[in-house]
């Protein structure tokens, strides 16, 4: 029986997918994917480029830190038909291992015959040697980009491949979007002289921080699930799960015009807590 693959480099999915949204990379912590419609996207890439053929499995690759999964991540690995391998996180965020993942996977499953044609995702050219030793096992390699993708893929890695592909900001769209940012000014008086508009808000509407406010909004847009990732999370770790540390720090910058002191993270975090509470148990 005919199988195909697909291999998916998350860093450059959330990279590259960002430019194509808005011009210019985007953080993580920024950007809000749909994991159903991005497996369904790739399915239908399958179908157009493999239709001879039944999938496998999506090889889902991304980097975790010392903590393990995201909920995000934990999510991808619960799909069907979606395995997640999990490279290392740096201490600046950077991946590391991703590409000898994806390199060790199509090699293997080439030599074994599992596959006849493989899906990449990817644009590093470190992969380019996984994708000559498949070949030689007979496997058809089908590279896919993201627009521009001969920008933020490697010259030798296209001209490796059987096929390439694009996706445009079009589709992309359908499964990634960038959380909107909003910023925002207080006026503050000084003894000095007239009240002056600086990018720092200290607080809003009955004495509300605003750093509590962009809390309790964050939490207020979680799903069921998500809240109850959350308690999961707490039942072995203190504090707030990374993939939400990232974008309620994120927010609070970007609503404060500034980095955050450390006070403040304190503050954001424990409000994050506090509103989670509110909303009430986990959800069954």
């Amino acid at each position: 029986m005919k199988r195909a693959a697909v291999f998916v480099d998350a860093g450059y999915l959330f990279a590259q997918g960002s430019v194509a949204l808005t011009g210019s990379k985007k953080a993580r912590s920024l950007l809000e994917l749909n994991e159903r419609l991005a497996i369904a996207a790739l399915k239908a890439l399958v179908d157009q480029k493999a239709g001879h053929c039944e999938l496998l499995r999506i090889y889902w690759y991304d980097g975790a830190s010392y903590r393990g999964p995201t909920l995000e991540q934990d999510k991808l690995a619960q799909l069907d038909n979606v395995k997640l391998r999990l490279g290392l996180l740096n201490s600046v965020g950077e991946q590391k291992g991703v590409d000898s993942l994806i390199v060790t996977d199509l090699i293997e499953l080439a030599r074994l015959g599992a596959i006849c044609d493989a899906i990449l995702l990817s644009g590093d050219e470190d992969v380019r040697v996984g994708v000559q030793i498949a070949q030689n096992y007979g496997v058809r390699v089908h590279l896919l980009g993201i627009e521009p993708a001969r920008a933020s893929q490697s010259k030798a890695l296209l001209q490796e491949a059987d096929t390439t592909s694009v996706w445009d900001k079009a589709l992309v769209s359908t499964f990634l979007s960038v959380r909107p940012i909003v910023t925002s000014t207080a006026t503050l008086g000084t003894s000095a002289g007239p009240a002056s508009t600086v990018g720092i808000v200290v607080e809003t509407t009955g004495g509300v921080s605003k750093i509590t406010e962009i809390a309790t909004a964050l939490v207020a847009s979680l799903s069921d699930e998500e809240v109850k990732g959350v308690y999961a999370f707490w039942e072995t770790e203190r504090g707030v799960p990374r993939e939400f540390d990232g974008k309620l720090l994120g927010k609070c910058r970007d609503e404060l015009g500034r980095d955050l002191a450390l006070r403040e993270r304190r503050e954001a975090r424990e409000a994050f807590g506090a509103a989670v509470k509110a909303k009430g148990p986990a959800p069954a």
